[in-house]
């Protein structure tokens, strides 16, 4: 039986991450959040005591999904390279599935890194960073990736066009995301010069 109280924690909650994913955390009010519900903005209170509570609870739910991910990904791949595709797909799926917290994430990224109150997501982002290091920085210990390019740099770039896509490649297109993690990968770790004809 649905708990009708879970139930509308649950719609205010999504009904916030659309919001702050449009106009940003600090620009959304708890007005806008309790007129999206249908309540005054006072009844939001009984369930949340504010608008940033909300926000990391959204981003909490969100970085969890991604280590769980994560962590079957790297459960099942093969070497560093098939590591930094797994961790490539399950970042595209996850875009797919969340994409109103992968936009707050990537958009707030300074508001969060400054605001004490999201200490929980400072350190649950920090542990996801950790896993793309940790098999760049594999890779290139095994000498399969570059050992002269910063791993914090190649992440970085990786992160982007990774969670980026997320604002162009939709689901309804024909180019999916397993095909879509192959050539970033490909892209990331061979380039795109046209390669000789053997």
């Amino acid at each position: 039986m649905t708990d009708p109280a879970a139930a509308r924690r649950d719609e205010i909650l999504a009904s916030a991450a659309e919001l702050f994913a449009r106009k940003g955390i600090k620009a959304t009010t708890v007005r806008e959040i309790g007129d999206a519900v249908g309540v005054q903005s006072g009844s939001l209170y009984y369930h949340f005591d504010s608008k940033d509570t909300m926000a990391r609870e959204i981003l909490m739910d969100f970085l969890a999904a991604i280590q769980d991910r994560y962590a079957m990904a790297l459960a099942q791949a093969s070497d560093a390279a098939d590591a930094l595709r797994q961790l490539i797909l399950a970042s595209l799926q996850l875009t797919r599935e969340k994409p109103h917290a992968t936009t707050i994430y990537q958009n707030e990224l300074a508001y969060l890194r400054e605001d004490p109150r999201f200490k929980e997501v400072q350190a649950a982002s920090a542990e996801v960073r950790r896993a793309w290091l940790d098999v760049i920085e594999r890779g290139a210990a095994e000498g399969t990736f570059r050992a002269d390019v910063s791993p914090k740099v190649f992440h970085r770039l990786v992160r982007d066009a990774v969670w980026l896509s997320g604002r162009w490649h939709h689901a309804e297109d024909d180019y999916c995301a397993e095909r879509l993690a192959d050539d970033i990968t490909s892209i990331f770790l061979h380039g795109f010069a046209a390669r000789p004809a053997s």
